[in-house]
């Protein structure tokens, strides 16, 4: 029927002859005059038309307006143990995985100047909460100048058997990231790039640390790495430079890894 209804106004507009530039048009027909009411009407309808063509039809949603445009630090608050920087801490409301109780809530500090990205559905584990069998991006963060960081969750079963385990049950730190080297790089990962592992604690809870130098990379030629368990969660945590960015921000990223925790 709507076809039905288009064709039919195609036909009424296609048959119809040009207006005569010598035809009096409707306002200055006599009854135009004659009745006040009606020309008040037909005044008020050339006024309304021209405004409805620039009417938007749809208005920007309050999350569509929250672009990766927005700096961090004219939302998230100062952090107390350096002013230089701002501290996120992730909430239920920042992904799937934490509204579903799969990833234990995580912080870590940021230089107010950083920027959120966006991250595609079938990367962010939205899918398949709370049983993805493979490992998702959290959240991820990004200045131009000094590079981006990112939180990577890895379904705990992928790496071990055994529930609730802690890093140092999966294994030592090479191994652990040679099962999730391909996350820090964003396609594959050879020994070889490993330069330095470390472990630390922080209260109960075991981290290793890596630094890496991966000239082949997605990410970028240079990434600090550092990994934990808990719960049903293994959790990466990935600052990358390229080497025109290292240069200047390898301090400022590893403060960020350093801040890092769950």
């Amino acid at each position: 029927m709507a076809s039905a209804s288009v064709s039919s106004l195609s036909s009424i507009f296609s048959s119809s002859k040009p207006i005569s530039s010598n035809k009096p048009t409707l306002i200055d027909s006599p009854s135009f005059h004659q009745y006040p009411a009606r020309r008040q009407f037909l005044k008020g309808l050339s006024l309304l038309v021209p405004l409805t063509t620039i009417i938007p039809l749809h208005s920007p949603s309050p999350s569509q307006a929250k672009t990766k445009e927005i700096e961090v630090g004219t939302y998230l608050p100062q952090s107390t143990s350096d002013p230089n920087f701002v501290l996120f801490q992730a909430s239920s409301k920042d992904t799937p995985a934490l509204r579903a109780g799969n990833v234990q809530p995580y912080q870590f500090v940021l230089p107010p100047t950083w920027k959120q990205l966006r991250i595609a559905n079938i990367l962010s584990g939205n899918y398949c909460q709370p049983k993805c069998a493979e490992p998702w991006i959290e959240v991820k963060f990004e200045n131009e100048k000094q590079g981006k960081v990112q939180v990577v969750a890895s379904p705990l079963v992928r790496l071990t058997n055994k529930p609730n385990a802690t890093i140092e049950d999966i294994g030592s730190p090479e191994r652990v990231i040679a099962s999730l080297g391909q996350f820090v790089t964003g396609n594959s990962y050879d020994s070889d790039e490993l330069l330095e592992t470390s472990i630390e604690k922080i209260g109960d809870q075991t981290y290793y640390r890596y630094v890496l130098e991966t000239p082949f990379a997605l990410t970028g030629s240079h990434n600090i790495a550092k990994a934990t368990a808990k719960g049903n969660t293994v959790i990466l945590f990935v600052a990358s430079a390229s080497d025109k960015q290292w240069p200047t921000s390898q301090k400022t990223l590893k403060a960020i890894v350093d801040s890092f925790h769950v």
